[in-house]
């Protein structure tokens, strides 16, 4: 009589990484970066892309290796603006390779997860924590000596997910332009780094003024001394002013941040003293 096959044991369960172990795995994989800094602003219409973009721009442009990570699942502007829109990263069995953008800058842009530029991304807090865990873990950045993370406007879900899943951040930089709205949600974001141990790097004043191209006038749009006021009351840096300047949409749109579409304007030589001030409080 022939003996009955045993049954085939169940398959083993594995049991889901712990909180310990992601956030080893992700220190790990983010171990070659040296500064590791987050971008955010209080509110949105305040350029806060548009200044990390020219920031990481200019800080390649002396020499630095530059990555930046866009964690902005509703509206992911770097591809554009660092000239990478359309391109696609290398995922490979071993991780993903961040496109490399204008002046060498590494990029990795949700956008690069969309069909295209108007698709929606309808997920809740959880699964955009999830995401920012497995890119965290999968993507090779390699050895940069800054990682710039531009977030969304606000303090929300994407905000929290970074200051609680990105180990070692240097600090963060506040970007307001000089209204009494933007001030009041600047202050936001001031309480928010404080209250989750995030060292203040400074703040940077966008849209400070406009000076006409024609007679040189200075006409102060959106009001006068928010950033410098912030600094005071906060006992953080101001790191500088930006203009107003109608060329800086324009480069940008074409992918072509301000130190390469217009080296020797007034916008490009704030962006340059406020990487020179970034810098010197790093070192």
């Amino acid at each position: 009589m022939e003996a009955k096959a045993k049954p085939a044991p169940p398959p083993a369960i594995r049991k889901p990484p712990t909180r310990e172990e992601i956030m080893e795995r992700i220190r790990e994989n983010l171990k070659g970066i040296k500064h590791k800094i987050i971008v955010l602003s209080g509110k949105g219409g305040v350029g806060k892309s548009a200044v990390t973009a020219n920031l990481a721009a200019v800080l390649a442009k002396e020499g630095h290796s530059v990555g930046v990570f866009d964690y902005d699942f509703h509206g992911p502007a770097m591809a554009r603006m660092l000239g990478v829109l359309g391109k696609s990263p290398s995922a490979l069995p071993f991780g993903i390779f961040p496109v490399t953008g204008v002046l060498g800058i590494k990029v990795f842009s949700l956008a690069f997860l969309l069909p295209d530029e108007r698709t929606p991304v309808i997920w809740r807090g959880p699964l955009k924590a999830k995401a920012l865990q497995e890119l965290m873990t999968n993507i090779i950045w390699g050895n940069l000596d800054f990682l710039l993370f531009d977030l969304p406007p606000g303090t929300g879900d994407e905000a929290l997910n970074i200051a609680q899943n990105i180990p070692d951040v240097k600090g963060a930089i506040v970007v307001t332009i000089p209204s009494v709205v933007s001030t009041v949600a600047v202050e936001k974001s001031v309480e928010f780094c404080k209250k989750l141990n995030i060292p203040l790097l400074g703040v940077i004043e966008n849209m400070s003024y406009f000076k006409c191209p024609y007679c040189g006038q200075i006409t102060e749009v959106f009001g006068k001394g928010a950033g410098k006021r912030i600094a005071k009351d906060e006992s953080i840096r101001l790191l500088g002013k930006i203009p107003l300047d109608p060329e800086m949409a324009r480069c940008l749109d074409k992918g072509s941040p301000m130190i390469v579409c217009k080296p020797d304007s007034e916008s490009t030589k704030s962006f340059e003293a406020i990487a020179q001030s970034l810098l010197q409080l790093l070192s």
